[in-house]
């Protein structure tokens, strides 16, 4: 019964959106779009497809998510919404984070690219401009897609703080007490491997069109390096989605190293009382300014 009803109010949610669709104005970019992709498939293979095209995706989508919060540092208005104030970015520290970044994209999450391809013919996953679905699916998959992941996160991640190995995986990811975005997958191999792991189970349980490969990769970046800016910007259009965290909340876990595990969400968090540390401090900040405006 209760899946009946689960059934009934998703298809009714389902049937709501395409009708308010229906109403919405036609997509200017749609038409460009769509000959941009029947131009792609029309001269590339499914393997250039899916391994290349996820690399570049993967590659251009990063990097440009990056430049916002790299000019922050050289504009003095941003730095009133920097997190922490006084551990301002160096060169140093961004040469060695994108050296070693260069080295995980290409030689640990590129072989892990090359399997696109067969997991897209494995399941029979279409890539034709007729099966891609429709924007509000896609966004709904996408959701989908961070629930899960940010579940895998919590644990996995909250699993690598032990203090038994920490030292080993972790504490490569924590060089940097001041985070900033291009900082969000400098991580040991391993760990890549470990919490990457969680990026692929929406996958598998929701991608019904390559698109969806491209679609929850930038939204998942958009995500991490959001969170990792180091700055609290305001009027960021992600704190409109539901219990997100952002920046402040994980700024706290690499201020403190501990807490606040979750990559997306603060549900996990709130109900096993790891972000009970964070609360407190918000608290005590909120004192402070109101003491300051007295």
């Amino acid at each position: 019964m209760a899946m009946n009803d689960s059934v009934n109010i998703l298809n009714s949610a389902y049937l709501a959106v395409e009708y308010i669709d229906s109403f919405l104005p036609d997509n200017p970019l749609q038409q460009p779009f769509k000959n941009a992709w029947n131009y792609m498939l029309d001269n590339y293979t499914k393997f250039q497809i899916a391994t290349w095209g996820s690399l570049i995706v993967h590659e251009v989508s990063y990097f440009l998510l990056c430049v916002p919060g790299f000019i922050f540092q050289f504009i003095p208005y941003m730095q009133k919404y920097k997190i922490q104030q006084d551990k301002p970015e160096t060169w140093e520290k961004q040469w060695k984070c994108f050296k070693t970044l260069l080295f995980n994209h290409f030689f640990i999450q590129l072989p892990l690219i090359c399997g696109t391809y067969y997991f897209t013919e494995y399941f029979n996953i279409p890539y034709g401009w007729e099966e891609m679905p429709r924007w509000y699916i896609l966004v709904a998959q996408c959701f989908g897609c961070a629930v899960i992941e940010d579940a895998w996160h919590y644990f996995l991640h909250r699993l690598l703080h032990h203090k038994r190995i920490y030292k080993y995986i972790h504490k490569v990811h924590h060089e940097f007490v001041s985070p900033f975005g291009m900082q969000a997958e400098y991580a040991h191999p391993l760990e890549t491997l470990i919490l990457g792991a969680g990026f692929f189970i929406g996958i598998v349980v929701f991608c019904n069109h390559v698109v969806l490969l491209w679609a929850w990769v930038i939204c998942r970046l958009m995500e991490t390096i959001d969170v990792h800016s180091g700055y609290d910007v305001p009027l960021n259009p992600l704190h409109l989605v539901p219990f997100y965290a952002g920046a402040r909340f994980h700024d706290f876990h690499h201020m403190n190293f501990i807490g606040n595990y979750a990559s997306t969400f603060t549900w996990w968090d709130r109900l096993f009382g790891t972000d009970s540390q964070f609360i407190a401090y918000q608290e005590k900040e909120k004192k402070k300014q109101c003491v300051t405006k007295k």
